[in-house]
């Protein structure tokens, strides 16, 4: 069962894609791990998943959902490095940033970061992040 919050999300949604299906839709719910089948029901092109969800496991969440719901494709998923990475060193924001890159594949992603950046993260660390996704190619 479809609870108010949700139907009414799918509403809006739905209001948005009559009037301008040309543009993607994404939804972020912070710490919402539990409710990723419920988001990707809602036909939201793109779920943006928190740092709590592992990228693979996600993926296969929301294209099961969005299948057994009847929509069309896997969806997309945008996230999802923990804002706490930032703050180690380059070597493990690269590892953890590459990660999940791969675990997410070539298309239908959006890298970003599962929730927000902090107002203390050295900028330094934000840039290579920035850099680290801008470099990364997936294996062909």
């Amino acid at each position: 069962m479809m609870s108010l919050l949700h139907r009414t999300k799918k509403m809006i949604l739905n209001k948005i894609k009559e009037a301008h299906p040309e543009i993607p839709t994404v939804t972020y719910i912070k710490h919402s791990g539990a409710l990723i089948e419920r988001v990707a029901a809602t036909g939201v092109d793109v779920v943006s998943l928190d740092w709590t969800v592992d990228m693979a496991e996600g993926r296969e969440r929301i294209r099961k959902s969005r299948e057994a719901n009847g929509l069309d494709g896997p969806g997309g998923v945008q996230g999802n490095l923990d804002p706490g990475i930032l703050y180690a060193n380059h070597d493990t924001i690269k590892e953890r940033t590459e990660e999940i890159l791969r675990k997410a594949g070539p298309t239908g992603h959006v890298m970003n970061l599962g929730h927000g950046i902090e107002a203390t993260t050295p900028e330094e660390n934000a840039k290579f992040f920035v850099e680290t996704v801008r470099n990364f190619r997936h294996e062909t």
